[in-house]
């Protein structure tokens, strides 16, 4: 038995507020219309798609299904939803599938599920309704009586795909265009007028009908969620041990019988964290915030440019998830100093010390930092700039 998708696509869609009609909106990197297609198209118990356009709206449907896999055919509709339906019944009366589902093309969120139910059940039923109850207390307004409330029990919304015997839906729809009777708001209706028996099956939440401006943000939000804007950056820097009396690393003095020697105050373990962040908003290295070719930055403290990394950051509306620093000497020992470090980092970026790391490590002895020529420095950060859709960057 063959099955065919109807997709009614011919309507305006003024109440969603765009400056096209709904269907054509891009949520994401496609259309209203071609989310709702990719779920039949990949469908295996769907054979043929037909889709009802608007007058003059070919142009946008053939945009529409550029990447949509099978077969796609369309008709043109009515100046109604009822004529467009009648007129794509029409059109496939040519060669007639057993079965046809007609769909509405703003409910994007149909699951396979329900199509699969809906096509199954039809073995058996002429038509078939996929509907859901109502959560809400339901009250009915009577003037000169007040509020009333309804049982929710015999209440159900009603959904599309709804599902027919071709020829049973066909001659249905002629009737009611024969008989003048424009009066449906969806096929199952027309199906109830002329005492067609409609099977009840179980719909979806999700499976909402897109209208308004509200709906696009709320379908938005489920095609093309936001995620986490997370940028990770890394750092490092190297100075050389020169004479001197002291050093200084993570904002720290450290009496010492040597000194890192700089342009500014060379601490290392500053600079690149400074670097980290830097790079985590993508936002150049230190040398071209502070070029070391340029005299006011001599001996300068390398809280200023740490300062500056983090305000770059606020600027960007982001926010520092960690800082991991990993020191690289033989001396000084930095154990007994990693929590007077952690505070001044913290202090200088004004973020919580949990969020802090400082750690040492020693090359056994190997290479310039194991000769005490110099003192190595990594970083590695994390921040948060916000949220982001994917599919758009």
């Amino acid at each position: 038995m063959t099955t065919t998708a109807l997709i009614v696509a011919a309507g305006n869609g003024q109440r969603a507020g765009q400056s096209v009609p709904k269907q054509y909106t891009r949520i994401g990197a496609k259309t209203i219309l071609a989310h709702t297609l990719e779920k039949f198209a990949n469908h295996p118990l769907i054979d043929q798609i037909l889709v009802v356009i608007g007058k003059d709206q070919e142009e946008l449907f053939n945009q529409s299904i550029e990447d949509i896999t099978g077969e796609v055919i369309w008709c043109t509709g009515g100046k109604t939803r009822q004529k467009s339906v009648f007129e794509g019944l029409k059109h496939l009366s040519a060669t007639p599938p057993d079965k046809v589902l007609i769909h509405d093309c703003a409910r994007p969120f149909i699951s396979s599920a329900v199509i699969e139910r809906i096509v199954l059940n039809l073995d058996n039923h002429k038509a078939v309704l996929p509907a859901i109850g109502l959560d809400d207390t339901i009250k009915r307004l009577k003037p000169g009586c007040g509020l009333q409330t309804v049982d929710r029990k015999e209440l159900f919304r009603a959904q599309t795909p709804q599902g027919f015997k071709f020829e049973e839906i066909l001659n249905a729809h002629k009737r009611a265009d024969l008989e003048k009777e424009y009066i449906f708001t969806d096929d199952a209706s027309i199906a109830e007028w002329i005492n067609m028996d409609v099977e009840i099956v179980e719909g979806s939440s999700q499976n909402f009908k897109i209208t308004t401006a509200e709906d696009i943000e709320r379908a938005a939000m489920l095609i093309d969620p936001p995620v986490p804007d997370i940028r990770c950056g890394e750092g490092f820097d190297v100075h050389k041990l020169g004479p001197g009396d002291h050093l200084t690393l993570c904002g720290i003095d450290i009496p010492c019988g040597q000194s890192l020697i700089g342009h500014s105050d060379a601490d290392v373990a500053l600079h690149a964290l400074t670097d980290a962040l830097l790079g985590a908003i993508a936002n150049g290295d230190i040398g071209s915030h502070f070029p070391p070719s340029d005299p006011q930055w001599r001996r300068q403290s390398s809280d200023m440019f740490l300062a500056h990394a983090c305000k770059l950051i606020s600027e960007n509306n982001g926010i520092i998830l960690n800082m991991d620093v990993t020191i690289i000497c033989e001396q000084p020992k930095i154990g007994p100093l990693r929590l007077k470090m952690r505070e001044k980092i913290a202090a200088i970026t004004e973020t919580d010390i949990a969020r802090i790391s400082v750690k040492a490590t020693t090359t056994e002895g190997l290479g310039f930092t194991g000769r005490a020529e110099g003192i190595a420095a990594r970083a590695t950060v994390s921040v948060y700039l916000g949220m982001i859709h994917a599919e758009k960057e």
